[in-house]
């Protein structure tokens, strides 16, 4: 028996049946469903053995190809060598991993150009984008809409700059960035972009999106214009594929450097916003991965703590802005594809999304919350208890970590402490600590705080670390995007950037 040809259904109906070229051009299922996998490929048994001696690049086109059966191996080792090569990352490891003791390992996902790691799938994203536009005869120009909790816009934007056939429109609240993500995507240069802040919170700009994709009197006057939409948020598969490729490569790393025997279990600890990141790490694991337990760390909108510790979802609660904006949301899209591995059954994840949707909770059956319980752990840490955690890595281990890895090495603090589990841990470093400096500096005992770029300066000299040269070049960028929106008006801000 040869292989079932893998196909794309949605989590709120399973005659959806797509390829990938087509759930990667579309992003979300009209239904309002996310376009999954209609299973998780296997690797070959030999595989993590070979993959350890390759380059980033071959492993990225290893893992991506079991997904994609119409795309060939040249393409994606063109787009790999596009994405993951020395003029966007500065480091050839791509996302290497920083060992800070025999059970604790950090993966640096921060390399690439927007020193965040929504590049390790931004980049990709566009290579696999247009070639989908192609394989499905669409002749339209894709529209990519980005709803952005900071780091997301940016790294479309850097992704999606000038490349033919796309255009890019990217909204985020306007007083929830912190000030350098902010400046990079007011200064974002390209032909295709466009930039507007939301009054309001990073859900009232989700929302919003959302409420684009579903507006059909839009859809039509686009498609005249010879426009369509697609997302570059992770409810798009291009998205999270490139994401399960460097839970695959931080394993072969260790493996390589024989810090795991092959076959030896690892957990791993994420920060977590929208659910993507983690949820990359369980189709590792589905594939093969030996990953054991998947640790869900949240700030104070700890919505997904609460989740899996009681198997409630309820964002009914109070909202708030952190030192670790990129996960300041409380309606975490992703988490809908693992409730389908969880039920197996496309009527009962409607159902909670029905109920989400119309009361702002749900609740799942005990036979989902065991299921997750086995897997999932969860832990939340406030501003306070994150920058502790910024103070005592760094004393210990001269390792600055930004405000969201350190939330993640809460924790796995908080988790050991628990369970006892000892089990070597990698924990996901999300962002240089360097795009969010004031933080930094104020857990490493600064009063005063240097205004503007001037920061990184400071934090350079108080730690002999270099700024990543995309932040430093910011300086002397001009504005380019002044505009503010009221959620209600978001679609008049699409219609004059589609001029």
């Amino acid at each position: 028996m040869g292989m079932i040809e893998m196909q794309y259904t949605s989590t709120r109906d399973s005659s959806v049946r797509f390829t990938a070229s087509q759930a990667i051009t579309q992003g979300l299922s009209a239904d309002g469903g996310l376009l999954t996998p209609y299973y998780i490929p296997k690797l070959p048994g030999n595989a993590l053995d070979e993959l350890k001696d390759m380059p980033y690049q071959a492993r990225a086109v290893y893992v991506m190809k079991q997904f994609l059966e119409e795309f060939t191996v040249k393409e994606l080792t063109d787009f790999a060598a596009a994405a993951y090569g020395p003029e966007k990352f500065d480091t050839p490891a791509v996302a290497p991993v920083h060992t800070l003791n025999e059970s604790t390992h950090c993966l640096e996902l921060w390399h690439g150009p927007t020193c965040a790691f929504k590049d390790m799938a931004l980049q990709m994203l566009p290579h696999l984008l247009t070639a989908s536009l192609t394989k499905t005869e669409e002749f339209r120009t894709v529209c990519i809409l980005v709803a952005t909790s900071g780091d997301t816009g940016k790294g479309a934007l850097e992704g999606f700059k000038d490349v033919k056939g796309t255009r890019i429109l990217v909204f985020y609240p306007k007083d929830g960035v912190s000030a350098v993500q902010e400046l990079q995507m007011v200064t974002q240069e390209g032909d295709n972009v466009g930039v507007a802040s939301v009054i309001g919170n990073f859900d009232d700009a989700q929302t919003g999106v959302k409420r684009l994709f579903s507006d059909e009197a839009l859809r039509k006057e686009l498609d005249k214009r010879g426009f369509f939409f697609s997302s570059a948020n992770s409810i798009n598969w291009g998205r999270v594929l490139p994401q399960i490729v460097y839970y695959v490569s931080a394993y072969c790393d260790l493996l390589r450097d024989e810090k795991v025997q092959p076959g030896q279990a690892i957990n791993v600890c994420v920060p977590t916003g929208n659910f993507g990141n983690i949820l990359a790490a369980y189709y590792a694991r589905e594939m093969g991965v030996p990953i054991d337990k998947l640790i869900c760390a949240s700030n104070s909108n700890n919505v997904l703590t609460d989740f899996i510790r009681t198997g409630v979802y309820d964002r009914n609660r109070k909202f708030y802005n952190t030192e670790s904006p990129s996960m300041d949301i409380l309606i975490s899209s992703n988490l809908e594809r693992l409730l389908l591995t969880l039920t197996q059954d496309v009527d009962e994840v409607k159902g909670y999304m029905q109920q989400l949707n119309a009361t702002g909770r749900y609740q799942v059956s005990d036979k989902v919350k065991e299921k997750l319980q086995q897997r999932f752990f969860g832990y939340c840490c406030d501003d306070g208890e994150t920058e502790k955690v910024i103070g005592r890595i760094y004393a210990k281990d001269r390792y600055l970590v930004d405000p969201h890895t350190a939330v993640a090495f809460s924790a796995l603090e908080q988790y050991r402490a628990e369970t006892g589990d000892e089990t070597p841990c990698v924990v996901v470093s999300t962002a240089s600590p360097f795009k969010f400096c004031g933080s930094v500096l104020s857990a490493l005992g600064e009063k005063n705080i240097a205004s503007g770029l001037d920061v990184l300066d400071q934090l350079s000299e108080k730690t002999g670390l270099p700024a990543p040269a995309p932040l430093a070049g910011l300086r002397g960028k001009e504005i380019r995007f002044t505009t503010t929106v009221e959620k209600a008006h978001m679609v008049d801000a699409v219609l004059s950037m589609l001029e």
